[in-house]
């Protein structure tokens, strides 16, 4: 095939190319089609620059280029392969136990989640977290406060049985507000009741429980047709029964976790032992009870070891 150059016009005496002048004639001012145009890689910097190939069109991409389309074309292909292969070993195992439920999409659970918070807030039982206390704490527990709320959001999101929660004596420009936004990614949008009003003017006395292990009673049961309450007070100084005379205050009836009823004080090297939980603790084992009528099971699933009580059937 001959090529004949005169100046920067090239003429092709292929006939083949001949018949395809109109073609040819849509080019732009790098002697490329204009649809081919459009498909360029942009290589700036990566071309090498001043180089005329015996067209008289710019020079292609250098090696540098071709090797990272490539690299890119193999990774999108190694991609494709191993969504394929996951899928096919989804589907056989799908085949091999069709007993088993369908993995549920994170937008499904999400949904059954809400359902369920919202169905406690009507016919569930009630937790309320008295917040009318924050004056006794410093900055540090407070902070420490507003993670135990946030695991104990979490812990009432898992369970089977939620609770309906309400932060009471809550204002929106507390300082522990401030915590609880700064420390709890979308703490606005929890679905629980906040308010700035006292617990003791929301629900009738005679159905209120405050939870304070300074009381003389052993909670029993859970019952749904009463409103317990829990302190919501991180106190380092161990100001003692600050919850427990505040709900003699307003003749609430008053009880304690079943700790010494089911649990025993366990030997340690720091002699410690303390009957004190932080909020999260005593609803986890409220959650517990509630799905399994079970107290060691419940006080196991709550009382840390580190508090120097075991269950009594633990002791050899």
């Amino acid at each position: 095939m001959d090529w004949k150059l005169e100046g920067s016009t090239q003429k092709v005496e292929s006939p083949v190319l001949q018949g395809q002048e109109g073609i040819l004639e849509e080019t732009g001012e790098d002697g490329l089609p204009e649809g081919f145009q459009l498909l360029q890689i942009d290589a700036e910097g990566e071309c090498q620059e001043g180089e005329i190939l015996a067209t008289g069109s710019t020079a292609w991409c250098s090696k540098n280029v071709q090797r990272k389309q490539r690299h890119w074309e193999k990774t999108v292909a190694a991609k494709k392969s191993k969504r394929k292969q996951e899928k096919e070993r989804r589907k056989a195992n799908r085949a091999e136990n069709p007993g088993i439920c369908p993995q549920h999409s994170k937008r499904f659970l999400r949904a059954l989640t809400k359902d369920k918070l919202l169905e406690a807030k009507h016919s569930g039982p009630r937790l309320c977290i008295d917040l009318s206390m924050t004056h006794y704490m410093s900055k540090k527990e407070l902070s420490r406060l507003a993670g135990q709320i946030r695991r104990l959001y979490g812990s009432n999101k898992k369970a089977d049985r939620p609770f309906w929660i309400c932060l009471t004596g809550f204002t929106t420009d507390s300082p522990l507000y401030e915590e609880c936004v700064r420390m709890n990614d979308g703490f606005s949008s929890y679905l629980l009741d906040i308010t700035e009003e006292d617990c003791f003017s929301l629900f009738p006395l005679e159905t209120l429980v405050y939870l304070t292990p300074d009381s003389e009673h052993a909670l029993e049961d859970v019952d749904l047709n009463k409103v317990y309450i829990l302190g919501g007070l991180v106190d380092e100084s161990i100001q003692k029964k600050v919850t427990f005379q505040k709900a003699r205050e307003y003749s609430v009836k008053t009880a304690r976790l079943p700790i010494q009823e089911y649990m025993v004080r366990n030997q340690n090297g720091k002699n410690y032992h303390s009957e004190i939980l932080a909020i999260n603790q005593v609803f986890d084992i409220l959650s517990t009870y509630l799905e399994t009528h079970n107290w060691p099971e419940a006080l196991k699933k709550g009382v840390s070891s580190g508090k120097g009580y075991i269950l009594r059937n633990s002791v050899e």
